[in-house]
């Protein structure tokens, strides 16, 4: 029997999801397309994680000006992801958006220590491809 995530996490979720910070947009469009595959939204049971390599259970938080005051509440949540098993990175949205690229090549080296030294590739580009007619 598959374990069943709370409805109000999944809408949480969804609603993160479609409604994303300027920093977590960002860093999706630059690491969407590698592999393993990154995730938004991922919830651990009682979390949600802004960003996740599954595969390599590494959390990414991107923290705003609310995080201020919630460094315990951080902690503990750190806390508790690192006993299940994942390493959680934490970015502030300004040092994000003021170095998007440079954030993006963090995390992908944090990625590939957390592989063992593979780095995550791009998917294969289409380019130099001939697109074939789909109708004769």
């Amino acid at each position: 029997m598959s374990r069943r995530v709370p409805k109000h996490l999944t809408e949480r979720a969804r609603e993160l999801r479609n409604n994303p910070t300027p920093a977590e947009l960002a860093i999706w469009h630059l690491l969407s397309r590698y592999r393993p595959a990154f995730t938004r939204q991922h919830i651990e049971e009682p979390f949600i994680i802004d960003l996740a390599c599954r595969r390599a259970k590494l959390a990414i938080e991107f923290d705003g000006s609310q995080h201020l005051e919630a460094t315990e509440a951080d902690r503990q949540r750190t806390a508790y992801l690192e006993n299940l098993g994942w390493r959680v990175i934490r970015f502030w949205n300004s040092e994000v958006l003021e170095n998007p690229e440079g954030t993006a090549q963090h995390i992908l080296q944090e990625v590939a220590e957390c592989l063992g030294d593979t780095h995550p590739q791009p998917l294969p580009s289409r380019e130099g491809r001939k697109r074939k007619p789909r109708f004769d």
